[in-house]
């Protein structure tokens, strides 16, 4: 059985679009797109290069003071006229995103509607967004804070999840009254492009948001730029060491969400088929592609054998295939680039002594044109090791056991990691105990709701400083200025 043709017919011509001006001719050049499922291309992509960002800037700065002095409720209505529209478009926006990284469609289909939650969520912000009065007794004034803009603000988002990306950014940036140039992955070029003509149909004006896909030389430009006022950045810790270098050079402020290499503990008291179900996500969700998806399974050593057994027999059973087959579960990762170096990874893995209990390489049939990569699960390796420390970024689980709460916490820890944790327990004063002293932004106690809207979700340690959701996501685009006055 072949695979099914990807929805070309959704993708546009080979074109930038900064404001109203169409790019076909870049300094960035081109790149082929290729269909993560086929290892066939679709269409040329054309790439910003440092001529295309210093448009892009400049329309966003010459568009920012109409959509920063406007009334919070008209920032709030277009919000959620651009929310409505998200659903509205469901259908195309998820087969597009699917065509992007050859996600699933079924696990696509969700993300409109996520999508929409986010850009409402902060729609509600609008009219929220103040200062406060500070006390000065005894002294005769007033002191009060406002909260402001940043003005144009870098977003530079993943390939992993474009619209998810763009409705996490843009709900509070603009919500906030920021313009936003934003820089998309050359492997996933068209839901940003998508989700902009969006947002003018709601009303956001023209050139308040500007997206401009491109490679590493753009993403150089854009956050090395005199005139970005903050840059936002999600990827990997490497690219963020580069984004903070070239910020750098103006004192730009970054807010950073990074890579995860992010433990899932199951203690002895667990639900045990429920905590191998979730444990099993760490691999098959997003092709394992996920920064925070649980790569790192610590079982308590008397329950060990039992969740394997659970584990790796459901993971046999899961269907890997066509995105666009309603029954795929786990679709391919996102280039052959990415395939191979996933698949170099388990290769030493195998050689430096870990056991593999399942997969080990890439899907062969009707799947070999294609980049996928059978869902892999190694016991024991070495802790210091790639495999342990380092984020794979691919369907790989390495899994490791404890004997004691104590060992459990230190084994979570023991990366230079901290995006997130899952612990499994039905010791409510466990849960408490563990949730304070594991190093993560975040923690999942029994199960994983995704990312909420009202939710803040960031790392510490080297998986970044900045978050968002919540009102700490609100308050990555807000700076406070203080007002003193005699009276």
């Amino acid at each position: 059985m072949g695979m099914s043709e990807p929805p070309t017919h959704l993708v546009p011509e080979p074109a930038l679009w900064i404001g109203g001006d169409r790019v076909v001719e870049s300094s960035g050049g081109r790149t082929e797109h290729v269909y993560a499922a086929t290892g066939r291309p679709t269409t040329e992509v054309v790439l910003a290069g440092p001529a295309e960002i210093d448009q892009a800037v400049a329309l966003a700065r010459e568009s920012l003071p109409g959509w920063r002095d406007s009334s919070a409720e008209v920032r709030r209505d277009t919000l959620l006229r651009l929310a409505d529209l998200l659903l509205v478009h469901a259908e195309p926006l998820a087969a597009l995103q699917s065509l992007e990284i050859g996600l699933p469609v079924q696990l696509a289909r969700r993300m409109p509607a996520l999508a929409a939650d986010h850009v409402r969520y902060y729609a509600g912000w609008c009219d929220k967004i103040g200062g406060e009065v500070v006390p000065t007794w005894p002294g005769r004034s007033l002191d009060y804070t406002l909260d402001e803009p940043y003005g144009v603000v870098a977003g530079i988002i993943p390939w992993n999840g474009s619209l998810m990306s763009m409705a996490q950014l843009l709900g509070p940036a603009l919500a906030a009254g920021n313009a936003v140039v934003v820089k998309p992955s050359e492997l996933a070029p068209f839901v940003g492009q998508r989700f902009v003509e969006l947002a003018v149909e709601a009303g956001v004006p023209q050139g308040v948001v500007v997206v401009v896909p491109g490679g590493p030389p753009a993403g150089a430009a854009l956050a090395g730029h005199p005139g970005i006022d903050k840059v936002h950045f999600t990827g990997s810790a490497a690219t963020g060491r580069q984004v903070l270098a070239e910020a750098s050079r103006n004192l730009t402020p970054v807010a950073l969400e990074l890579g995860g290499k992010s433990p899932h503990v199951i203690f002895d008291d667990a639900d045990l088929r429920s905590a191998a179900r979730y444990a099993m996500s760490g691999v098959v969700a997003l092709s394992g592609q996920g920064c925070a998806n649980g790569t790192r399974l610590l079982v308590h050593s008397a329950v060990r054998e039992q969740v394997l057994q659970t584990l790796t027999s459901r993971l046999r059973r899961i269907r890997v295939g066509d995105p666009a087959d309603e029954t795929t579960v786990m679709g391919p990762v996102v280039s052959r680039r990415a395939c191979e170096r996933i698949v170099g990874v388990i290769d030493r893995a195998r050689l430096s002594g870990a056991r593999l209990l399942t997969g080990g390489g890439r899907c062969g049939g009707d799947l070999a044109d294609g980049f996928f990569v059978e869902p892999t699960v190694f016991v024991d390796a070495d802790g210091d090791g790639e495999l342990v420390q380092e984020e794979v970024f691919g369907p790989v689980l390495a899994v490791s056991s404890f004997d004691t709460e104590e060992e459990a916490v230190s084994l979570a820890n023991a990366t230079r990691y901290g995006l997130g944790a899952y612990l499994h327990t039905n010791d409510l004063r466990r849960a408490h105990r563990v949730s304070r002293v594991v190093a993560a932004g975040s923690v999942w106690v029994n199960g994983a709701p995704g990312l909420m809207p009202s939710a803040p979700f960031g790392g510490v340690k080297q998986s970044g400083s900045g978050r968002i959701g919540g009102v700490a996501g609100l308050r990555e685009f807000l700076r406070p200025k203080n007002v003193w006055m005699s009276v």
